[in-house]
């Protein structure tokens, strides 16, 4: 009776390393150069989203500095900032 129970324990759990292995995150790893890939196309993702994040809190601090007439002179340096940002701007695309 023990031993029966026993080989069922062993099906069941060679059935549930079946199924791990066959997941797509194993199956990932156990690829060198899949993981390469992965990783590489990961660090892209960060990437990109760490610059259009840092640039839309940029914009938005810049923007409210810009309007800010209670410190003069930051108000007056975001202003020129976004002078020069704006002429560049402008620059560019008349140069295409």
């Amino acid at each position: 009776m023990a031993e029966d129970h026993f080989s069922q324990d062993i099906k069941d759990l060679k059935a549930e390393l079946e199924r791990l292995n066959g997941h797509r995150f194993i199956r990932v790893h156990n690829s060198t150069w899949r993981l390469v890939w992965f990783q590489f196309l990961r660090g892209l993702a960060f990437g990109f989203g760490s610059v259009v994040g840092a640039s839309i809190v940029v914009s938005i601090v810049g923007f409210m500095l810009n309007q800010m007439e209670v410190v003069p002179i930051i108000g007056d340096w975001a202003k020129q900032l976004a002078g020069e940002i704006m002429q560049d701007a402008q620059q560019m695309g008349a140069g295409q």
